[in-house]
């Protein structure tokens, strides 16, 4: 997990912004658990690495935020702002195109 903690630190928010792209409203353990899964548990995200970065995209405007009561638990869900999505799909094309070009000059097929 090491090695990949210093990878994420660049790339958690738009990790973050497409996994709420692909999945909509979700809220902070739901998606550890699901990046934990869709990885093989390559990538563990903690609680307190996600929620400041959820923070900033929401107080950015990316996201938007609700309390909602579900099994007598009170959870702040998180999901696009459908207003910000061109930014969003920015931010997501980027990211590809850049691990696109990392793959070419780590001699990989993109």
């Amino acid at each position: 997990m090491d090695s990949n903690k210093k990878f994420l630190n660049g790339t958690l928010n738009t990790i973050l912004l497409a996994l709420f792209k692909e999945h909509g409203k979700m809220y902070g353990y739901e998606i550890c658990q699901l990046t934990k899964e869709k990885t093989d548990n390559t990538i563990l995200l903690t609680e307190g690495a996600i929620y400041p970065a959820l923070h900033r995209l929401e107080k950015d405007g990316l996201l938007l935020s609700s309390k909602e009561k579900t099994n007598g638990r009170t959870r702040k869900y998180y999901s696009l702002n459908s207003s910000s999505m061109q930014e969003i799909d920015s931010q997501i094309n980027l990211l590809s195109q850049f691990t696109g070009h990392l793959r070419v000059l780590l001699n990989q097929k993109a």
